[in-house]
């Protein structure tokens, strides 16, 4: 989809050339000379439309107006969730249309946050996947221009960063979203390798062969009941001096989870070609990062495997060692993301990285505690986490900080091993990051758990790309020169 940005008064998009035009009001709207303007006054008058949140009206050839359907949406106070909300509402009727050009033009100068969120909500709200498809669908919208009174710098900053994030969550929902044996391990490294066809980035894949060399027996224990071969993909972007330390970025893999031995029960097993959500995400983030090449270096590092339960496959009590040497009993082997990410976060140390963060579809305890609203952050470092937390809001991807107490891991204690894979069900998401939090004390760290946030079920089943938003706005606030 092409995005532009235009300064475009309303008496300029009221002559513009489109099939429709999205007119959006807040309660502020000061009416000018001009048809789009009259139209407004009339139907505030005649009280058919206000400026009130989630208020719309249509209206067909009128006067003076070159598009032939416009869309009065009202956004209220101009609240970013407001706009975004107004805007996928709108979005919705264009999608039935098959709409395939349209304007949205702000009847007031817009902030950036709301432009930013009028480009992820057209993304978001025109989304569709075809990848497996014997007639793949299309996305029938191809132009969508936003038109502003006035197009200053923060503007057009903000445009071009909303625009390259939108491109990283969709790589991110395509690779979520593509069934298990349409994204295999070995698939998550070529994609990785495509990404590395761009300036700044490049990309090593290691196979079995070299993990078992590194030592990453945790990682590798999860892999052996599966037929497929795991991965180690390793991704460098560049933007600054050699010199200057990085930010690790660590996704969880999974690329299907059938819980191991521990078998997950059949309903709702399918989405569990999700659980590489946190893989996806650091692929969408190396796609938004090769079209803003912000000045910062960035690893990503994606342990990937599927877990499965044939004759080879880790059984619970078995006891494993973990790259970093400690050695792990496995009391439920499907916990295991946190024994691939544990490797792979001790595999971080050699770049003395400026932080790691890992992201992972990692429990269920954590969607019971925050839902689908926010993902959950845990961090070892206050900085580390307000960072993150502020990177979150203003991307509209959010976080909640959650405990890391250390009484939190007793539960993972284990009379055959340094420490045990699961805790007890209290508190499960915290044991989780605790478990973790073992394996990443040489630098600042940060999880997000991303179970409740990483798709959606139901009848909108489907990766929401999350949180290439809040990580893209993160490292953006890191890079040499920006006043934090």
């Amino acid at each position: 989809m092409n995005f532009e940005l235009k300064t475009l008064s309303l008496a300029s998009a009221a002559k513009t050339a489109t099939e429709t035009l999205i007119v959006l009001i807040s309660e502020h709207f000061q009416a000018g000379k001009d048809p789009l303007s009259a139209l407004i006054e009339k139907a505030i008058k005649a009280k058919d439309f206000s400026a009130k949140a989630g208020k719309t009206l249509q209206a067909y050839a009128v006067s003076g107006v070159s598009a032939s359907k416009i869309v009065l949406v009202g956004i209220g106070e101009g609240k970013t969730g407001d706009v975004k909300s107004g805007v996928m509402g709108a979005m919705t009727g264009l999608k039935s249309a098959e709409t395939t050009k349209t304007l949205i033009t702000f009847a007031s100068t817009p902030t950036p946050a709301n432009l930013h969120a009028s480009i992820l909500a057209v993304a978001e709200g025109t989304y569709v996947y075809g990848t497996t498809q014997s007639k793949p669908k299309t996305r029938k919208l191809t132009q969508v221009v936003l038109g502003v009174a006035a197009a200053n710098a923060a503007l057009k900053e903000t445009f071009a960063t909303s625009v390259a994030m939108v491109q990283g969550i969709e790589f991110a929902k395509e690779w979520a979203n593509r069934p298990a044996n349409h994204a295999t391990p070995t698939l998550l490294g070529k994609a990785a390798q495509g990404l590395a066809k761009t300036a700044n980035i490049s990309c090593e894949v290691l196979g079995p062969k070299e993990v078992a060399k590194l030592g990453m027996g945790s990682f590798m224990s999860v892999a052996q009941g599966s037929a497929e071969p795991l991965r180690f993909i390793i991704l460098k972007y560049q933007g600054a001096a050699k010199t200057d330390t990085p930010v690790v970025l660590v996704g969880k893999g999974i690329t299907f989870d059938t819980g191991g031995i521990s078998i997950k029960p059949a309903p709702e097993m399918d989405e569990m070609k999700f659980d590489m959500g946190g893989a996806a995400s650091v692929l969408g983030v190396f796609k938004s990062l090769s079209l803003i090449r912000p000045k910062l270096n960035v690893v990503g590092l994606i342990p990937a495997c599927e877990n499965m339960p044939d004759g080879l496959a880790v059984k619970p009590g078995d006891v494993v060692t973990s790259m970093s040497g400690q050695t792990i009993e496995i009391l439920n082997t499907d916990a295991e993301g946190r024994l691939i990410l544990c490797d792979a976060l001790t595999y971080a140390e050699r770049f003395k990285p400026m932080a790691v963060i890992d992201i992972a579809t990692l429990t269920g305890a954590c969607v019971i505690a925050l839902g689908a609203i926010r993902s959950g952050m845990f961090a070892s470092e206050d900085t580390l986490a307000e960072a993150l937390q502020n990177a979150g809001n203003l991307a509209m991807d959010l976080c909640w900080r959650m405990p890391l107490d250390e009484e939190y891991a007793e539960s993972l204690r284990s009379n055959f091993a340094d420490v045990g894979n699961v805790g007890g069900r209290a508190g499960g998401a915290i044991t989780a990051a605790k478990f973790l939090q073992r394996f990443a004390k040489k630098y600042p760290w940060a999880h997000l758990d991303i179970a409740g946030t990483a798709w959606k079920g139901g009848a909108a089943k489907g990766a929401t790309g999350r949180p290439v938003g809040l990580l893209l706005q993160y490292l953006l606030s890191q890079q040499v020169g920006v006043k934090k």
